[in-house]
């Protein structure tokens, strides 16, 4: 806790800390540099991927928890159905992802954050499909970019974050209204409630018909119903 501490003192620091016009340029230049190559590996190695279903929540849960073992079970039958899965490569409900995909001989893909606990790419990920990212934006441009679905399973700040920025992208028309499914009705009904309360009825954040972008579900069969019914709609069938 106390090298947390002074970690984040450091930074705290670093960041009101004056530099010169040379160490500005050249800081700058080399991040600049950095983000580049990250979005260039990303793109080469995701741009002939096939149709896939990206599926976030927490990173905390261990393989005998009931929300490891559901999004496990979803992740395998949308691979039957033919679809890829991408996680966020680490352990939890990344895992299971990847360990569905695995098990059901699909596209198994897993876009790495390095964090400073050294979070390392789970063992079920393709081999060829795993991307380590340093940058947070750069990893989540990825998630939305290559992904024509979405299942939110039950997740902590960084979930939050991912269902948010997919429906803000689909609400705003920069990306395709692709199927967004949140599971767990008991999980997420709380802040289902407060979307409809505070940002429609309270207050005139949202419209009615932005309820429509994302659906509640309990089972591995509602989700992949969700996703397969989005598709018949338009008359496409993964193929592999």
């Amino acid at each position: 806790m106390e090298n947390l501490n002074r970690r984040h003192e450091d930074k705290i620091i670093e960041a009101f800390k004056e530099k010169d016009a040379f160490e500005i340029k050249t800081t700058n230049s080399w991040q600049i540099f950095k983000i580049m190559a990250e979005f260039v590996e990303a793109f080469e190695k995701l741009s002939k991927i096939g149709p896939c279903v990206s599926i976030f929540g927490s990173a905390r849960l261990k393989e005998d928890h009931p929300y490891y073992i559901l999004a496990e079970e979803i992740a395998y039958k949308l691979t039957l159905e033919g679809y890829g899965i991408i996680t966020g490569g680490g352990p939890g409900i990344m895992e299971a992802g990847n360990r569905g995909a695995h098990r059901g001989g699909g596209k198994s893909v897993g876009l790495n954050i390095v964090l400073p606990h050294e979070q390392e790419g789970n063992k079920y990920i393709d081999r060829d499909k795993i991307i380590n990212f340093d940058y947070f934006f750069v990893r989540k441009v990825m998630f939305m970019k290559y992904a024509q679905g979405f299942v939110i399973m039950p997740g902590g700040f960084g979930t939050l974050d991912e269902f948010f920025e997919a429906i803000t992208l689909i609400q705003t028309n920069k990306i395709a209204r692709f199927p967004l499914v949140l599971v767990g009705r008991k999980f997420w009904g709380g802040m289902v409630e407060w979307v409809k309360e505070q940002l429609l009825h309270e207050n005139p954040f949202i419209s009615p018909e932005d309820l429509d972008l994302f659906n509640v579900v309990d089972t591995s069969d509602e989700a992949v119903k969700v996703i397969n019914d989005f598709y018949n709609k338009y008359m496409f069938r993964p193929n592999f």
